[in-house]
C-alpha cells in the first residue's frame, strides 16, 4: 500500500535538496504550480507524469513511490539487536521444561501472567511468603567455567532454603534472564537447571521474562534472578519467636561456599591464578567452589509442624553470627562454640591460601554449617537423627540470657 504521507514528502525534501521552487519544478513539467503542491500535500502524481518528475528531482519511480532512497537506511529491532522472531523460537523450546501435572499451575507458557491455584483446604489462616533471590558473583565464574546449568541449582536452592525456614511449602517460581545477546543454547540449559532444581524442591518454574538488552548489558553476559511464592499457615510460622533459654542449636552441615563469598574468591584467583588447578580432597579449586548451593527443604519438611522446633536460620552472607541474629528474641544470647564447627577443607584451604583472618572467613563464608536450627533440648537428639538422614547434623552451641543476641565462642579448629 502506498503511503501518500510519506510519497509527498519525499518529493518536497528533493525539490528543496535542489535548491528549486515548486513553480520551478512546474515550469520543467509544463505544469501548474498549484499541482506540484498539491503532490506535496499528499495528492499522487498522475502515472503518466511521474517518469518525468523522477528526471527532474534526481529520482526513480520506485524511490517516489516508496517514499525513500533506495540506498536510504532502514531500522528495524533485528538491527538494533533483538531478533523477535529468534527469541520467539527460544520461547517456543522453553514450553516444554515448564510442563507440568500440577494442577494447581492453570496456565503455560505465552499468557501475559501466571495464574496458580493457592486453595489450601488442609492450611488454616494460609500466608503468602515471597523471595527474590539471584546467585550474586557467582554467575560470573558458572559462565567462565561452563556451569550454566548448574548456577540455576544454586538460584533455586538458596531461594527455597530461605522461605523453608520459616516453615514455609515452595510452591511457584518465577525467573528472570537479562542478557546484551540471546544465545539458544544457554537460555535452554538456564530454563532447564531452572526447572529441574524446582522439581527437585518440590514446587514448579510457572514463567518468567527473557530481557534482551543489548545497550544495557554486554554480549556474553549473563543476568539471573528468580522469585518465588510459598505457603505456611500463620499459626506454623518459624520465625525465633518460641525461642527460650536452655535451647539447643543445632548445625546442619553445607557442601562448600554455596553462594557467597565469591568476590574475595575471585580476588584470590585473580593474585593467584595458580590456585584453580589445586586438588582439594581430589577435586580442582574450581570443581569445589563450583558445587551448587545445598537444597535442605527435603531434610527439613517433616519439622515444620514439631513443635519443638523454636527457629531457623540460613547461614548466607554475613556468615553463622550474621543470619543467626535474626531468630533471637531481645533478651537471648545464642551461644556459638566454633571449636565444635566442622569446617570444610575448602574453606581451611582459602583461609591459608589468602591469609585470611578468622573473623574474615566467619563474617565473609558458612564455614561448613548452612543451615542452624534451633531446638527444644528434649527433642535436639531425634530432630538431629532425622536430618542426619540427608546431610551431616551436630550440636554447637545453646540459648543463654544476654543482649549480644549471638555470641562466637573459642575458635575454629581450621
Amino acid at each position: 500500500m502506498l503511503d501518500n504521507k510519506r510519497i509527498s514528502k519525499f518529493i518536497q525534501n528533493k525539490r528543496k535538496e535542489l535548491g528549486m521552487t515548486q513553480g520551478e519544478v512546474a515550469e520543467k513539467l509544463k505544469t501548474s504550480f498549484q499541482a506540484v503542491s498539491k503532490w506535496e500535500n499528499g495528492t499522487l502524481p498522475n502515472v503518466e507524469v511521474l517518469v518525468a518528475l523522477a528526471n527532474v528531482l534526481n529520482t526513480t519511480v520506485d524511490e517516489i513511490l516508496a517514499g525513500r532512497d533506495k540506498n536510504a537506511e532502514t531500522f528495524s529491532y533485528s538491527k538494533a539487536g533483538v531478533d523477535i522472531s529468534y527469541t520467539d523460537s527460544i520461547k517456543r523450546e522453553m514450553a516444554e521444561y515448564l510442563k507440568t501435572d500440577n494442577k494447581r499451575v492453570l496456565n503455560s507458557i505465552g499468557a501475559f501472567a501466571s495464574l496458580y491455584d493457592i486453595e489450601f483446604l488442609n492450611i488454616k489462616n494460609p500466608i503468602l511468603v515471597l523471595k527474590s533471590e539471584e546467585p550474586g558473583s557467582k554467575q560470573k565464574l558458572a559462565m567462565e567455567y561452563g556451569y550454566s546449568e548448574s548456577i540455576c541449582h544454586d538460584m533455586i536452592n538458596h531461594l527455597v532454603n530461605d522461605i523453608a525456614v520459616m516453615g514455609a511449602k515452595p510452591l511457584a517460581v518465577l525467573d528472570t534472564i537479562v542478557c546484551g545477546k540471546a544465545e539458544k543454547a544457554t537460555i535452554k540449559s538456564f530454563v532447564k537447571g531452572i526447572s529441574e532444581a524446582c522439581r527437585e524442591n518440590e514446587c514448579n518454574l510457572v514463567g518468567g521474562e527473557t530481557s534482551i538488552q543489548p545497550d544495557v548489558v554486554s554480549s556474553g553476559l549473563y543476568i539471573l534472578t528468580s522469585s518465588i511464592a510459598g505457603i505456611v499457615s500463620r499459626n506454623s510460622i518459624i520465625d525465633g519467636s518460641n525461642i527460650h533459654k536452655g535451647d539447643v542449636i543445632l548445625a546442619i552441615a553445607s557442601n562448600g561456599l554455596h553462594t557467597n563469598g565469591y568476590t574475595l574468591v575471585r580476588l584470590l584467583m585473580e593474585k593467584m591464578p595458580q590456585i584453580k588447578l589445586d586438588k582439594i580432597n581430589g577435586e580442582t579449586f574450581i570443581e569445589q567452589i563450583m558445587k551448587p548451593h545445598t537444597p535442605y527443604y527435603k531434610s527439613i519438611k517433616s519439622l515444620f509442624s514439631d513443635r519443638g522446633i523454636h527457629g531457623m536460620a540460613h547461614i548466607t552472607g554475613g556468615g553463622i553470627e550474621g543470619n543467626l541474629c535474626r531468630i533471637i528474641p531481645n533478651g537471648l544470647c545464642a551461644e556459638i562454640h566454633l571449636d565444635q564447627v566442622k569446617p570444610l577443607p575448602i574453606f581451611s584451604y582459602i583461609k591459608a591460601v589468602g591469609n585470611i583472618e578468622e573473623a574474615e572467613m566467619l563474617s565473609t563464608f558458612n564455614c561448613g554449617v548452612g543451615m542452624i536450627v534451633v531446638v527444644e533440648k528434649q527433642h535436639a537428639k531425634r530432630v538431629q537423627e532425622l536430618i542426619k538422614k540427608y546431610h551431616d547434623c551436630y550440636e554447637i552451641g545453646k540459648i543463654e540470657t544476654g543482649s549480644n543476641k549471638v555470641s562466637l565462642k573459642n575458635h575454629m579448629i581450621w
